[in-house]
């Protein structure tokens, strides 16, 4: 048989419906989720209840660069840091950062939501500069501040009045609704501040996006691992247990770094001494201030 008669022959059998090829794929029970029903109203309340219910928090945890050079020359040797974290709101932070094994400071970072202070004792150097500083450092050290970690620990409420547009969003991994909130500037006009989505498999958090000036994404921070966390003794509010996400995904576009925070041991709501929150430098250090091109050296 020719060519030509076969490829006509063909043609006739799978345009007259003779031939049906299929592909079938298993979903197994585990796999069938359903989705949760909500509403914007609902939605907003329950984030800010979430919001009230952390005041404070101390915590162990991993953190574990993601990509590329970030953290070049200051954790470079270590795929895994192991650190503290301390934070109460509105803004204090202290990360500590410590070489596994030998439990030896290789960070400790402070923030009180104006000024950033990161002491680096294996470069003997003390960096200090502004959290709004926006110039992205050609260090990438200089690019990790404390106050992206608070951020992505710490939301800020929905206040009344809010500016909110509410959506359903579905894609192959998940369906999902959005909160988005509006920034409005000078002459009326309206930007995105920030994103707020919310998992219909659990009507979980799942990630918050922080936008700044023209609609630039300036955080993406990816929220799992929900687990039931009871508060302190003697802990303000006293509530019942809180859910908080124990595994924290934060990615700065802008600064080029990606970071996770695995949390392994969690307390809510303890009062923490306002001292805990201080960094002074140690002597014989090199001071930096970010920002500025000219170091000082202090004795």
């Amino acid at each position: 048989m020719r060519i030509g008669s076969l490829l006509l022959a063909l043609t006739t059998i799978l345009s007259s419906g003779c031939v049906t090829i299929k592909r079938r794929h298993e979903v197994t029970p585990q796999e069938i989720r359903p989705q949760l029903a909500s509403s914007e109203e609902k939605l907003l309340a329950d984030y800010n209840d979430q919001v009230r219910a952390a005041q404070s928090l101390q915590a162990t945890v991993d953190l574990i660069p993601s990509t590329g050079t970030t953290y070049s020359g200051v954790i470079e040797d270590y795929h895994d840091v192991q650190g503290f974290i301390l934070a109460q709101r509105p803004a204090n932070v202290r990360v500590i950062g410590q070489a596994p094994v030998v439990a030896k400071n290789i960070f400790d970072m402070v923030s009180d939501g104006k000024e950033f202070r990161i002491y680096i004792p294996s470069k003997n150097t003390f960096l200090v500069g502004p959290t709004a500083l926006i110039r992205p450092s050609s260090k990438p050290i200089e690019n990790l501040r404390p106050q992206h970690i608070v951020e992505a620990l710490f939301w800020p409420e929905f206040p009344p009045g809010a500016k909110v547009l509410f959506e359903e969003f579905d894609i192959d991994s998940g369906r999902f609704y959005i909160l988005t909130q509006l920034r409005e500037l000078e002459g009326g006009k309206l930007e995105i501040a920030r994103k707020i989505w919310y998992n219909r498999a659990d009507l979980k958090v799942s990630r918050v996006q922080l936008f700044g000036a023209g609609g630039r994404l300036e955080s993406d921070i990816e929220y799992s691992d929900w687990q039931p966390v009871s508060a302190a003794p003697g802990a303000t509010p006293v509530s019942a247990p809180v859910n908080y996400a124990h595994d924290i995904h934060i990615w700065r576009p802008q600064d080029d770094y990606k970071l996770e925070i695995r949390i392994l041991k969690l307390t809510l709501n303890e009062t923490i001494a306002p001292d805990r929150f201080e960094l002074a430098q140690p002597a014989g250090t090199q001071l930096t201030r970010v920002g500025e091109d000219t170091p000082e050296v202090k004795p």
